[in-house]
């Protein structure tokens, strides 16, 4: 749609969608000529047509998209008509300022919108980001019961711009109840073909490819594309071969591409493609897949015998409950289980807002963990992936509220062998409350491989004969329902000596029954030492390559070294604090992990030996380089980078607090701008926050900036270096100009430029000096024009 507007006249800074109020002829057109070339579904021109894009138009979203259905349909009432959805132009929280619940009633509105305008189906796409598209996914779920098609565009390296890759929006998506899931924009169609694959070999649904016409080029007038539509045909004409079901393209595919995909694949028959189902829970970056071996749930944040945990949960103390989950995931935990169940405490309130900051900084799945369905459900809804819910039990009443919260969010759920008798006494009894779950699942629609059995641990000082009831349940479950188990195994030591001993005994007994998730403490080296060598015993690591990788693991020396002072001090039931794994005092770890009261105490700490600005070149921007270098090679992801950015940020207050006026110097000015006719502030606002954490002063002139503002801010500022972004390939020209303008102005300022549609060749082209293709390379720019000697 936008290529062809373009074609048509659009001009840089225009907004497209509002071409359905002043331009109808023209939509219509191109609606025609799509429709002409072979098109089944139509989209709407309705992509960028939310509040916020919309809020200087004069128009409202209703408006704007009841004529854009009214056009589509008056000129292609045989086809489906799609409502296309795009991303709001907002990071949500915990990474930008956007809660999830307004980008929620954002979609809502536009859902509402087209539905009630007849569409036949929703377009959800060129999406970045999964927390976004979570939410307009529900709000489609919620708001109409139309087919949902959903794709998220992809870089070269695999991931979304937000650290997403392909087999988790997968798993992610098609759990939450879309009807097609794939992939569009991202690159050309031979460019894409490995993200393709990657989704063919996961999903369990209509796969769904739109790529763009190749990659993108700049000639000083417009962007044109590399491949002719024969070639994009060949691509796409394999992809349908391998299971592709539904193919279109996105930018630069006019309607000659599509008839020449028509030509292709007109008489292929569809191939069916046998999926294996897998169990998966997973956060936005990372999938922990359940068949690959065993996997280690982390009990460590459940208050239940923890004096320090419950007094931190009852004062908010956030920081407290983010170490515990960084010691246990550098310890060796596949999953986090989450539990803040106080009676004092608002249950609800504090477990979304862990959540969220646990998933600001780690990549690792959320186990959700509360007795309280409302609280189930409000953590379910606003964790970012595919959580585990803990838990459902066999009692009628109890399945009625959970198994509904299970279905409408896509989790796993741990199923507890208890119903309206309490526990059974024997193995029998419990595998057939396992099967009643099993079978009343189904019925909700939740299939087998979301399902975890955890056939209850009772403790062997009270009911001793029951403990191998447990194990021989999970023997037979297993081997019954093929469903994954998992068992609380500490429980089984209550009140008897030397309790570790018992509990790793347990716990081998229980792997060799077949056992996949067991649920403990991480930062015992016994149980991990049970687990990596019942590993290699039997033959799941395959030449003992993780148990060797373990044993000479920082952690696993670590925990060792600590744990008999540890182990003794919890044997005399004192909560002792946990052990350090690793050290979290290190200015880039306290920034990786995101924790500004350690960040405080450092900065505060360090001022007793060293000056301010020798703290920030000698401590804080070595460890900004560590955290850079680590999201340079995909160790770290964009939301985790921002985090850190806003913990230094942090440190900065506290040592300009201490600077002597006279040495309240910054290494330089930059001015920052998204250029006229662009409101998309994303990248630049990135941008900002790292140049700020680097010490540069940054002038933030906003968006949709004209080049008259920005010139009159580099002449006031004496400016140096100005950096540009734009978003949309209509704006490329009114950057252009921009640069044109401040050159002609015979100022000595330099130029970067950054945004997704720029290269390195259109920054050449337009007359820029830099090309920015990160916001890390933005810093390394403006160090080098105000030489300031740093190594990233």
């Amino acid at each position: 749609m936008g290529t062809m507007l373009q074609e048509a006249g659009l001009l840089g800074g225009e907004i497209p969608e509002v071409y359905n109020i002043i331009h109808q002829d023209i939509v219509a057109n191109i609606h025609k000529k799509y429709k002409d070339a072979g098109a089944d579904v139509i989209t709407t021109n309705t992509f960028g047509a939310n509040r916020y894009k919309l809020k200087n138009t004069g128009y409202t979203v209703e408006k704007i998209i009841t004529e854009a259905v009214k056009i589509a349909k008056s000129y292609c009432s045989d086809k489906l008509i799609a409502l296309d959805i795009g991303p709001i132009g907002q990071l949500i929280e915990p990474s930008g300022t956007l809660k999830f619940e307004e980008a929620y009633d954002i979609f809502k509105e536009q859902v509402i919108a087209g539905t009630k305008a007849g569409v036949d189906l929703i377009l959800i796409e060129t999406m970045t980001d999964l927390y976004e598209t979570k939410a307009a996914v529900l709000a489609a779920k919620e708001n109409s019961n139309l087919p949902i098609f959903t794709t998220m565009t992809f870089e070269k390296n695999g991931r979304t711009m937000m650290g997403t890759d392909a087999k988790t929006m997968v798993f992610v998506l098609q759990s939450l109840g879309v009807d097609a899931v794939g992939v569009n924009c991202s690159l050309g169609p031979k460019e894409i073909m490995p993200i393709v694959d990657e989704i063919l070999k996961y999903s369990t649904i209509p796969v769904m490819v739109q790529p763009n016409a190749g990659l993108p080029s700049y000639d000083g007038e417009k962007t044109f594309y590399n491949i002719t539509p024969d070639e994009f045909a060949f691509y796409i004409d394999i992809m349908v071969k391998k299971g592709v079901k539904i193919v279109g393209g996105c930018c630069g595919t006019t309607p000659e591409f599509i008839k020449k995909c028509k030509s292709y694949i007109e008489k292929v028959e569809p191939k069916e493609i046998d999926v294996k189902r897998l169990t998966v829970a997973c956060s936005s970056t990372k999938s922990v897949i359940f068949d690959d071996g065993i996997k280690i749930i982390g009990e460590r944040i459940n208050p239940t015998g923890k004096k320090k945990l419950k007094e931190a949960l009852k004062e908010s103390n956030i920081d407290y409950v983010l170490n515990e989950a960084i010691l246990q995931k550098e310890a060796g935990a596949d999953i986090l289980d989450v539990n803040v169940g106080l009676p004092e405490i608002n249950e609800k309130e504090l477990i979304t807002k862990i959540i969220r900051e646990i998933q600001g900084i780690m990549d690792i799945p959320l186990q959700i963990d509360s007795s309280n369905y409302e609280v189930l459900e409000a953590a379910a809804r606003i964790y970012n992936g595919k959580p585990i819910i803990n838990s459902v039990n066999g009692k009628e009443e109890n399945m009625k509220k959970i198994f509904p919260i299970v279905k409408k969010y896509g989790a796993l759920v741990i199923g507890l062998t208890i119903d309206e008798k309490g526990i059974p006494e024997t193995a029998k009894e419990r595998v057939l409350i396992a099967e009643k779950i099993i079978k009343t699942a189904n019925n909700y629609g939740i299939p087998k491989e979301d399902i975890l059995i955890d056939c209850l641990v009772l403790t062997a000082s009270a009911q001793q004969k029951e403990v191998i009831e447990t194990i021989k349940a999970v023997e037979i479950i297993k081997k019954e329902f093929g469903v994954k188990t998992v068992l609380g195994v500490s429980n089984v030591s209550f009140g008897l000596p030397n309790r570790e001993i018992l509990n790793r005994t347990f716990l081998a007994m229980a792997l060799t029954a077949g056992l996949d998730a067991p649920i403990i403490n991480p930062l015992s080296y016994d149980m991990l030492e049970t687990i990596y060598s019942f590993k290699v015993l039997s033959n799941m690591d395959k030449e003992a390559e993780e148990y060797i990788k373990y044993c000479s693991s920082s952690s696993y020396t670590a925990i060792k070294r600590e744990y008999k002072n540890t182990y003794e001090k919890e044997q005399k039931n004192i909560d002792t604090n946990l052990i350090p794994v690793t050290d979290n005092n290190d200015f880039s770890n306290i920034l990786i992990n995101a924790s500004k009261e350690q960040i405080t105490e450092k900065t505060k700490e360090l001022l007793n030996s060293y000056k301010p600005l020798d703290i920030i070149n000698l401590f804080l921007i070595p460890a900004l380089n560590v955290v850079g270098l680590k999201y340079e090679k995909g160790e770290l992801f964009l939301p985790q980078l921002i985090k850190a950015a806003e913990v230094a940020k942090k440190s900065f207050e506290i040592l300009k607090e201490n600077m002597k006026e006279d040495s309240k110097t910054t290494f330089g000015k930059i001015v920052l701008a998204t250029v006229k006719g662009d409101i998309h502030d994303i990248g630049k606002n990135i941008v900002k926050i790292l140049l700020e954490n680097y010490g540069f002063k940054v002038i933030d002139l906003g968006k949709d900036v004209p080049p008259e503002e920005i010139l009159k801010a580099v002449k006031e500022n004496n400016i140096k270096l100005v950096g540009l972004s734009a978003l949309m390939t209509t704006t490329v020209k009114s950057m252009e100009d921009t640069i044109k303008y401040l050159s002609d102005s015979n100022l000595s300022c330099k130029v970067m430029v950054g945004g997704a549609v720029l290269t390195q060749k259109y920054a050449d082209m337009i007359g820029a000096d830099f090309y920015a293709k990160d916001a890390m390379e933005a810093v390394r720019i403006a160090q080098k024009v105000f030489n300031v000697n740093t190594d990233i």
